[in-house]
């Protein structure tokens, strides 16, 4: 798997940049897209450090303008690319009255079109190649009914969907698919957090921080799906289990267990 090529987005930080250098580690030709330069430079130093071909790109997912202008600088670095991560993504917590229009918005044009953008513009480009394989970035919570959530639960569960569709409809190209649905994991994901409740970005904080798994091990994971071109990337086994419960166990039990979350996110620490 020596000397490939893979464009990441959100690639200067947490997952992005514990992907990148992973995949960097194997001797992959690596490009990370952000939009936090300084971030940026960083993590290119750090991917540099493994005397391999790597580059950062200033990329904005909102804007297809951008993601063309980083394929066609693929198309002329490289002669093209085998792996396209979309991972860029924000959170938002709130109770769904709380929440306004205008965060759903934001949240859908980043998590959900940021990953239908991506998929959009590069399909094309594996096609041309004969190959490719996407790894799209959702969450346990796209799986799972998340209490307070429910903007980052819709878009993370519509990248599933996506995927599960593109799994499909893209494999008579030979173009592979994974989605990645990790649970809480130590990352900087609360860095964009928006919410109505601070007691919520707490919670949050507090989840991310006590997890066993880090970065690096989702990183390890998405490297050998697709390594096997695997489709799912399910790295937190209390998610696997709690996604089994929600597969096979009555509605009204698993309803239970979901309400008690949400009273307890509800009832949750006041902020210091």
């Amino acid at each position: 798997m020596t000397h490939q090529r893979i464009f990441i987005t959100g690639g200067a930080s947490g997952l992005g940049k514990a992907m990148a250098l992973r995949f960097a580690r194997a001797g992959w030709k690596v490009c990370i897209a952000d939009l936090n330069d300084t971030r940026g430079g960083e993590t290119l130093s750090a991917l540099r450090g493994f005397g391999g071909d790597a580059h950062y790109l200033r990329c904005d997912v909102t804007r297809e303008e951008d993601l063309r202008a980083a394929a066609e600088e693929l198309n002329t670095r490289w002669g093209g690319v085998d792996v396209v991560v979309n991972n860029a993504g924000v959170a938002q917590a709130g109770a769904i009255e709380d929440v306004s229009i205008d965060d759903w918005r934001w949240i859908i044009d980043i998590n959900l079109l940021g990953v239908v953008r991506g998929c959009k513009v590069f399909t094309p480009v594996f096609r041309r190649q004969g190959r490719g394989h996407f790894v799209n970035v959702a969450s346990m919570a796209g799986l799972l009914d998340v209490p307070m959530m429910s903007s980052y639960n819709a878009t993370k569960a519509a990248v599933v969907s996506l995927s599960e569709t593109l799994h499909n409809e893209l494999a008579e190209a030979n173009i592979g698919v994974s989605v990645v649905c990790p649970s809480f994991f130590k990352t900087n994901l609360g860095d964009s957090l928006r919410t109505t409740d601070p007691r919520l970005g707490a919670t949050m904080a507090r989840l991310l921080e006590r997890s066993a798994i880090t970065a690096d091990d989702i990183a390890n994971d998405v490297f050998r799906a697709v390594e096997k071109r695997e489709f799912y990337v399910l790295s937190h086994a209390e998610g696997r289990r709690a996604w089994l419960l929600k597969r096979f166990l009555p509605r009204d039990i698993y309803a239970k267990v979901m309400r008690k979350n949400t009273a307890r996110m509800r009832s949750g620490p006041a902020p210091t």
